[in-house]
């Protein structure tokens, strides 16, 4: 009798885990799942958390990129983190999408950030595919929660793994595009690549949102940015995708400093690709 209620109580475990990440296309059920990695990991850890929510091949920038559950089955057990989504959105192919929003590490002296999570459905469930935090000082602001759903349903019923290289190459093209007209023009040829509502990450500030604001913050202490990619993935919708790799940036105060940085890109209606999300994590080198 014992051992039937154990049982039990292990298939409803494992009933519970499997439908918590489940994945019905929409913006939705990804933030749902998100909401459900960071209770995981206040109630049972980063280990449990991380094996249970991120891909075989998941990544987390700690600070380069490492393997998400190899890097946290080598480190001591954590459950002093907490976070929350604001922002999300989901490929109209429903098997990729993005959230972002405020951290907290807690402690002596409590840590605050924004975090950044790419997430794709395995097997029916959405998994982490890259994990990246941003430092700041406490938010002083309280961004608007904005959860945007497809506009409709899209994915290619015959699509080769050719053809998801040759739609990847256009974004490592428009990102080679930008880098070379940053070189040749400076930051103000970010303005033809960022969206009007485009977010901004980057260390020590609270998320910066609106092309209008990113422009002259970039202004004001960047002289100049090099872009090295490392990796495109682009979403069967045809309608998302990100980069990531190392960004070099140059300070106005003489100074120079090595990223790793994220960026979303979404295709606008006249075809362009046009980032909506910029991430930048301090790299180690």
């Amino acid at each position: 009798m014992m051992n039937k209620f154990l049982y039990t109580i292990v298939a409803a475990a494992i009933t519970i885990g499997a439908h918590a990440q489940k994945s019905d296309g929409s913006t939705k059920s990804l933030v749902k799942a998100e909401k459900e990695f960071a209770e995981r990991f206040a109630k049972s850890g980063s280990k449990s958390a991380y094996n249970s929510f991120a891909a075989a091949d998941g990544l987390v920038f700690r600070p380069n990129p490492v393997n998400a559950r190899s890097f946290y089955d080598s480190q001591p057990e954590s459950k002093n983190l907490s976070w929350m989504p604001v922002y999300a959105k989901v490929s109209k192919s429903g098997d990729w999408g993005f959230t972002t929003g405020p951290f907290k590490e807690e402690g002596d002296k409590p840590g605050y950030g924004q975090y950044l999570s790419l997430w794709k459905v395995v097997d029916g469930k959405w998994q982490v595919d890259l994990d990246l935090g941003i430092s700041s000082n406490k938010p002083l602001n309280e961004v608007k929660q904005e959860f945007v759903e497809p506009k409709e349903f899209y994915k290619p019923k015959f699509l080769n793994d050719k053809q998801r290289a040759a739609g990847a190459e256009i974004i490592a093209t428009t990102e080679r595009t930008l880098s070379a007209t940053i070189k040749s023009y400076g930051i103000p040829a970010f303005s033809g690549f960022l969206n009007p509502d485009a977010r901004l990450l980057f260390p020590g500030y609270e998320p910066i949102i609106g092309k209008d604001k990113i422009l002259p913050f970039f202004n004001s202490m960047i002289s100049k940015v090099s872009l090295k990619t490392t990796k495109v993935s682009k979403a069967d919708g045809g309608d998302l995708a990100y980069t990531y790799g190392v960004a070099t940036v140059d300070y106005k105060a003489d100074l120079r400093e090595s990223f790793n940085y994220v960026f979303i890109y979404e295709r606008q209606p006249d075809h362009n690709w046009n980032i909506i999300v910029q991430a930048f994590a301090p790299a180690e080198r």
